[in-house]
């Protein structure tokens, strides 16, 4: 029957390890909002414009790349007492295994994905803006929408080898355990990959990744050397669920609508700008009005999170109740939920308002407390 020993407790650390990165991520969302409105109110970004326009030549399409990576460089150096205490925090808390050289050379790269994947969002944003400054943003949208699928599609295959390691799974008794696990939920996977996880962090975790010719299942080695065979497909039944749910395409439509929505509150704000003469822009084609637009996706995000965090909960419940319905046994799923809550130093209980704004994921204690239901719903019926 279900106790509070199946649950558990948060322990001192897990609680202080987990405000402390709330408080962490809140600050640099604060830190990064500030820098926005900074920005804007004072003009800087004008400036920039025209020192970018001095490195880029006069050239337009580069003075473009060439603001995007002032504004990432200064975010950047912003940002980096926040991710030096986040790196040091994962030490401090015997979670992370990697060396500051490693994690340095890991930012490096993260920088560079991140300023090409930015350059080429910024300069078909622009490109748009200037051929069709009235509808740029329906075009932009459906543009955008094109690279998050591709992106999807390509990210297990192009962008995660960036950062981790990868080699097919040497278990053959468990590779075929969980290929005919994929194969009964309706999805044809191309692989099963061992995920060197343990040379950066002693956390676990699971996925299965990509789509269509790209669909993979990434095991975590930390996942793989301190789990059964059974807890492993207890939670790859999970991540199976969602497939079988359509969460993936389901998410899709919900951005598409999002982004739709956002898209269209940039053009808004951009054409009151300009009306305006607000931040001393004079078309809005201007690439100083960027922090504008980055600004429009904060408040955007923001509002909307608690919306999104539920609703990803909501999927989350469902995938849940694939797996308990999947498996042979409802033990090995409340094994390896305690086994990671203890392994990634998770909260089992957060408080409401925690678990409401920030969790995408029902508490811990609420998903044992469920498959805890299940297992005696079950045995009702036997």
């Amino acid at each position: 029957m279900f106790n509070e020993s199946n649950q558990g407790t948060d322990s001192p650390e897990a609680r202080r390890y987990n405000r402390i990165r709330r408080w962490l991520g809140i600050s640099d969302f604060v830190v990064g909002f500030a820098f926005l409105i900074v920005l804007l109110v004072t003009g800087w970004s004008g400036w920039l414009r025209d020192v970018a326009y001095r490195m880029g030549v006069q050239n337009y399409t580069l003075a473009v790349f060439m603001y995007l990576l002032l504004l990432l460089l200064i975010g950047k150096v912003l940002g980096i007492g926040f991710d030096v205490y986040g790196f040091r925090l994962e030490h401090r808390y015997k979670l992370s295994t990697q060396r500051l050289r490693g994690w340095f050379w890991d930012e490096v790269k993260g920088f560079l994905v991140g300023l090409l994947m930015g350059a080429i969002v910024v300069e078909l944003l622009y490109f748009t803006i200037r051929q069709w400054p009235q509808n740029w943003w329906l075009l932009a949208w459906a543009l955008f929408m094109v690279l998050f699928i591709v992106l999807a599609q390509l990210a297990p295959v192009v962008l995660f080898p960036i950062f981790y390691k990868f080699e097919p799974l040497e278990n053959e008794e468990l590779r075929r355990r969980l290929v005919v696990l994929s194969e009964r939920a309706g999805t044809r996977v191309r692989g099963v990959y061992r995920w060197k996880l343990s040379e950066k962090t002693k956390k676990a975790n699971a996925a299965l990744t990509g789509l269509g010719v790209t669909r993979r299942i990434i095991l975590a080695d930390t996942l793989l050397d301190n789990y059964t065979e059974d807890e492993i497909e207890a939670v790859l039944a999970h991540e199976l669920g969602h497939h079988v749910h359509r969460h993936i395409l389901k998410s899709i439509f919900v951005q598409a609508a999002i982004t739709l929505f956002g898209f269209w509150a940039a053009n808004w704000a951009l054409h009151y700008a300009v009306d305006h003469h607000l931040f001393d822009f004079v078309q809005i084609s201007d690439f100083a009005d960027l922090p504008l637009l980055a600004l429009v996706a904060t408040v955007l995000s923001f509002l909307l999170m608690p919306a999104l965090n539920a609703y990803s909960r909501f999927n989350e419940r469902q995938a849940d109740r694939y797996a308990f319905e999947s498996i042979s046994s409802i033990d090995p799923f409340i094994s390896s939920m305690n086994k990671l809550a203890d392994q990634n130093l998770a909260e089992r209980t957060p408080s409401k308002w925690v678990e409401w704004l920030f969790h995408s994921h029902p508490s811990i204690s609420r998903r044992l407390k469920a498959a805890e239901e299940w297992g005696r719903a079950q045995a009702a019926h036997t």
